[in-house]
């Protein structure tokens, strides 16, 4: 048997003791993997954030819609009539809740309260309007013949028809005006806000219009509310 020399022995044993080699290949393929790890990580806090944001989102749209919900319900369960019970008989309007939300509002609010109950039409014109309230904010009744005299000569809008119920738009803090059109009035278009309509009594109304004034429209003997009476149905 052939005897190994002492030198070759310790080489053997330097090679069997040295540190084994990571290829290239191993060390990218950690690297990736790692990176994957990392990347799934992201992805995964991404979609838990993206959901609870949505989530929150969708919390505060569905306690908006139901806020517009109760609004729109409380809205429809104010009074949509008024019985007008004049010293000619009752006048029965149709509330515009929709198109004149404030002005309703105030106006019920004002019946509520009794502002109405008693209150005259201290100007009537013929063809005209009728009014009613504790100030006179659309003009001086001495205008008001030469508005009549060119009503016919200006286009009508559809707002301002006969028999619509309105106030005006000039700011008094000392009352409250109350209108009811007997003709269409297009020339009060910038000053009178309409917020409902006569649907039953237009013979009232001609009755009103018919009581003799003087020379400034103010009738001659007394004429106005009564009281007003408030209903959701009629």
């Amino acid at each position: 048997m052939a005897r190994i020399k002492p030198q070759a022995l310790l080489v053997q044993s330097k090679r069997k003791k040295g540190p084994t080699r990571i290829s290239g290949a191993t060390i990218i393929l950690c690297n990736l993997v790692v990176v994957m790890i990392v990347l799934s990580l992201v992805a995964t806090y991404r979609h838990w954030s993206q959901r609870s944001s949505d989530q929150t989102r969708s919390s505060i749209s569905n306690f908006e819609d139901n806020s517009d919900a109760f609004a729109d319900s409380k809205k429809y369960d104010l009074p949509s009539y008024a019985i007008l019970n004049t010293s000619k008989g009752y006048i029965t309007v149709e509330l515009h809740k929709d198109n004149s939300p404030g002005i309703v509002d105030k106006f019920l609010d004002l019946c509520q309260k009794g502002y109405f109950r008693g209150m005259p039409f201290h100007h009537v014109i013929k063809h005209y309007v009728i009014q009613g309230g504790h100030s006179q904010g659309l003009d001086a009744a001495e205008d008001w013949p030469t508005k009549i005299k060119l009503r016919g000569r200006l286009v009508t809008s559809p707002k301002h028809e006969a028999f619509m119920l309105g106030t005006s738009k000039a700011k008094d803090n000392q009352g409250f005006e109350l209108f009811i059109t007997t003709a269409p009035i297009p020339d009060l278009n910038d000053k009178l806000m309409v917020f409902g309509r006569v649907i039953k009594g237009e013979d009232v109304v001609q009755e009103i219009e018919e009581v003799d004034t003087d020379e400034h429209y103010q009738p001659k003997s007394s004429v106005g509310i009564i009281n007003v009476t408030l209903k959701r149905e009629i």
